[in-house]
């Protein structure tokens, strides 16, 4: 049996669900926000909006997030620290800004080849 809310939930757009979700975690207070895929479904015009929202919310009140994606363009945007896994296994960890200029590992190296040039 479908609630209320789970009714006016489904009414909505995929961004707006995600600003929603934000919202809900965010009044919260949390230190830490897991985003697992986050924007992954959105069309490019949203994610960039919704990215942007968590940066800004970022910087206002300090939040940590751990940004799990398989869209390296938007991992560089988002992340400070980097965290590269293959299989399971850490490949590579550091700086972000290092690893994207630098790759020491072949897998980590094949995966910045591997985003688009306008993006990179």
């Amino acid at each position: 049996m479908k609630t209320i809310l789970t009714v006016i939930l489904t009414n909505f757009l995929g961004g707006q669900r995600q600003r929603i979700g934000i919202a809900r975690t965010v009044a919260l207070q949390p230190k830490l926000i897991i985003c697992d895929e986050s924007v992954s479904a959105l069309d490019i015009s949203v994610q960039a909006q919704v990215l942007n929202l968590l940066n800004e919310l970022k910087e206002n009140f300090g939040f940590t997030y751990i940004f799990i994606s398989h869209d390296l363009s938007v991992v560089k945007y988002m992340s400070d620290q980097l965290l590269v896994m293959n299989k399971g296994k850490i490949e590579e960890i550091g700086d972000a800004d290092e690893i994207y200029n630098a790759p020491k590992k072949e897998y980590t190296q094949r995966l910045i080849a591997s985003i688009p040039t306008p993006l990179k």
